[in-house]
């Protein structure tokens, strides 16, 4: 384990920047593609061949943009614990 403590204004600023770009419109975007995507698995919206198959396709899909949410969210919380814990070893909470 490391003795060495550090969170620079750097890092605070990066760390601020991915909360904001996660909780903004990133997370916003996905779900847009997520309504997207559930518009065009409606037969009576898109339908052939390659419609059909994007169907079949689509709830594997659709879970991977659900996994995808929860991995930003967990990344922002994560890196905002962190920098918090470190600020409160450093005497800067």
């Amino acid at each position: 384990m490391a003795d060495r403590v550090l969170s620079t204004l750097t890092a605070r600023e990066t760390i601020q920047r991915m909360q904001q770009i996660i909780n903004g419109p990133l997370l916003e975007q996905i779900q847009q593609l997520a309504n997207l995507g559930q518009t065009l698995s409606d037969p009576n919206v898109w339908d052939g061949n390659l419609a059909t198959r994007f169907r079949g396709d689509w709830p594997q899909q659709q879970q991977q943009l659900r996994q995808a949410q929860e991995t930003l969210e967990q990344l922002r919380a994560q890196s905002q614990q962190i920098n918090q814990n470190i600020m409160s070893a450093g005497g800067n909470a």
